[in-house]
């Protein structure tokens, strides 16, 4: 029977039985899970904000860039 099918007080009473599959299934998927070393942590995550870090001082030179021509062309056509 499809759950759209079951009324209130049946899918109330299967909750308990729905969890407990749910968190079955979620530790069987985490066994099968292989997490990273230590090692592979720290050199991606400092690879991360290395990156951050590039884009962001490549964002702040674009956006002094386009700044500085906006300004000039304000500055031109207003005087």
């Amino acid at each position: 029977m499809a759950a759209e099918e079951m009324t209130f007080p049946q899918r109330a009473a299967s909750w308990p039985a729905r969890v407990k599959n749910y968190f079955e299934d979620l530790q069987m998927e985490m066994r099968k899970v292989t997490w990273p070393s230590w090692k592979q942590v720290r050199s991606t995550t400092a690879v991360v904000i290395a990156f951050v870090f590039l884009i962001s001082a490549y964002f702040f030179v674009v956006d002094n860039i386009i700044s500085r021509i906006i300004n000039k062309l304000f500055d031109t056509f207003t005087k």
